[in-house]
């Protein structure tokens, strides 16, 4: 599953890659998000289909240990930055992974070097910030943008949350130099 897919990037992708008969479920709350996805996906090749579903992480609608994988793309800030609902999100994803199944996280982080963190907020504050809302004319999305990604989890802070939501193991794989990271939670 495809955890918040918006317009259906990961979804396709793996689709794309995928053997003939896997289940590729894309999940998101906004309706216009899952209608342009639904569009992408009519635009490739696709090796199996992807099933877009409406719904709510804090109620999936799937039963117990019902997937092997479960993805999400840069949407985990906005199911755990300041939300007071994140450990119940949370324990759906471990409720409808198969034991041994894998979360993988793709998300913003912080690096672990001084100044290439500095750097980094810097540009999140300056550049994404106000390029982003001069661009896009939505300045509120773009504070929320640039403040969640300053503030959000270290790759250890995001492991010790993973942890005590019930999962297993947690490896991270960091990426422009720390800037963002791979985490793959196991159940």
């Amino acid at each position: 599953m495809d955890l918040c897919c918006g317009t259906g990037d990961l979804s396709v992708w793996l689709a794309r890659l995928a053997l003939t008969g896997t289940e590729i479920i894309g999940l998101d709350y906004s309706l216009p998000m899952l209608a342009r996805a639904k569009e992408k996906a009519k635009r490739f090749p696709l090796h199996t289909n992807v099933n877009f579903i409406h719904g709510d992480v804090g109620d999936l609608p799937f039963p117990d240990g019902h997937f092997d994988s479960i993805g999400i793309s840069f949407a985990f800030r906005n199911l755990t930055y300041k939300n007071p609902k994140t450990q119940r999100y949370l324990a759906e994803v471990v409720r409808v992974l198969k034991p041994g199944g894998e979360f993988v996280i793709v998300e913003s982080s912080q690096p672990p070097n001084s100044l290439i963190r500095k750097l980094v907020h810097i540009y999140l504050r300056l550049f994404v910030y106000r390029v982003g809302s001069w661009i896009s004319k939505n300045r509120p999305a773009y504070k929320y943008l640039s403040e969640s990604a300053r503030h959000f989890y270290t790759a250890g802070e995001l492991a010790d949350l993973l942890m005590n939501a019930g999962f297993k193991q947690v490896t991270a794989k960091r990426l422009l130099f720390g800037a963002a990271a791979i985490h793959t939670a196991t159940k």
